[in-house]
């Protein structure tokens, strides 16, 4: 009897394991979260960037901003500068001639295009202030343009329109549907 009730007993046990074991073993997923899609993850982050681009041996521009990401895996791949970046230009003696600044920035690497947006502000070399809030600036075609309202400050009027095209220096440049032209006094 003592046999028998020692075979019954591991019996019992081998039954209670294979029990266990068959709802450890449930069709369940992983739980754990899967990998996330690689093109939406950046490749690169940088913070606190400071580049210096020369031409010629020449220190000719400045690209600062405070966060650097890109994204090369993407179907259309870009870098994002999400904190904003600022684009300055240099003269022969080392002071910024003309600058561009955006509060938001992407780069379209493969098309070669810059979205800027919020807040954009640019100089050019004839002292002119332009702003507006988005901005396309296409390398391959050389230009500059929006739809968006943009102010033109000038030494003697500020001129406020919808729609601007210009080339890349932003010293030929045309305002469309414009809305204002408000004459500055001259101050001398």
């Amino acid at each position: 009897m003592l046999k028998n009730s020692k075979i019954l007993h591991y019996n019992t046990m081998a039954i209670f394991v294979i029990v266990l074991f068959l709802f450890s073993c449930n069709s369940k997923k992983n739980s754990y979260p899967s990998f996330p899609d690689r093109s939406m993850v950046p490749v690169l982050r940088v913070t606190d960037v400071v580049t210096m681009i020369s031409d010629s041996g020449i220190t000719r521009y400045r690209i600062s901003a405070p966060e650097w990401l890109v994204y090369d895996k993407a179907q259309d791949p870009f870098w994002d500068f999400p904190k904003g970046a600022i684009f300055e230009r240099f003269d022969n003696d080392y002071q910024t001639d003309a600058s561009i600044r955006a509060d938001s920035v992407v780069y379209f690497s493969n098309r070669k295009i810059w979205l800027l947006s919020g807040n954009v502000k640019a100089n050019n070399l004839k002292d002119e202030k332009f702003e507006t809030n988005v901005l396309h600036w296409d390398q391959n075609e050389e230009k500059i343009y929006t739809d968006e309202k943009v102010t033109i400050t000038q030494i003697d009027k500020i001129l406020v329109g919808y729609g601007f095209e210009s080339n890349q220096t932003f010293d030929k440049y045309s305002l469309k549907n414009v809305s204002a032209i408000i004459p500055l006094e001259n101050e001398k």
